[in-house]
């Protein structure tokens, strides 16, 4: 099956998400920097949650972009992957408007620590799909990065009932990890492309 539309599907189911929490900002109630102050955890929260989106959003394009065709399985797949990214706006708003309270922000990490199981089941299911030769499996190689998050996911969910911004603090970081763009797939698409220009030469 054609790949194109669950790329525009899933393009779409990240753009409305991202949208119902700009939706969720409130305007502060007055014009001084403490009314703002006020805002902050919301802020904060949302800015969070949207480097989040982003990344899945980047990440899920350049994944696909390394396939040839979808199965019926990584349909599945996928839409499990939306499902717990289209919790993200719900513990966000959670988490915020209770200023970061241990609950909410261990749930928050508990949907954090979901969708990257499901983007791995994604990986997994498309890479079977394409079979030995899958150039998916070649760039994503050890996926150190992959393995790594659910971890400190973890490690954060848990520190969270120890004191609530260690687990916060953890979900920066595994942010931070992946904010730098992992250019992988595009390193290897670019060296398959140069190899069968120079083949055809």
């Amino acid at each position: 099956m054609s790949k194109g539309r669950v790329e525009a599907f899933s393009d779409g189911v990240i753009a409305i998400l991202i949208t119902i929490m700009v939706l969720d900002l409130h305007r502060p109630k007055g014009t001084s920097w403490h009314a703002l102050h006020g805002e902050l955890s919301v802020l904060l929260a949302y800015a969070l949650s949207f480097v989040y989106l982003g990344i899945y959003w980047n990440n899920h394009h350049h994944m696909l972009a390394a396939v040839g065709h979808i199965t019926g399985g990584a349909l599945w797949a996928n839409l499990h992957l939306l499902f717990w990214l289209s919790l993200t706006p719900f513990v966000t708003s959670w988490m915020s408007t209770n200023h970061f309270a241990t609950v909410p922000v261990a749930c928050y990490g508990i949907v954090l620590l979901a969708a990257a199981i499901a983007y791995y089941v994604l990986q997994t299911v498309l890479i079977r799909g394409e079979g030995e030769d899958s150039k998916l499996r070649v760039a994503v190689s050890s996926d150190t990065k992959g393995k790594l998050s659910p971890v400190l996911y973890c490690l954060g969910i848990g520190l969270t009932f120890a004191d609530r911004w260690f687990g916060v603090a953890l979900y920066v970081i595994v942010a931070l990890i992946w904010l730098v763009p992992d250019r992988r797939v595009e390193r290897h698409l670019a060296a398959q492309a140069e190899h069968a220009s120079e083949h055809e030469a």
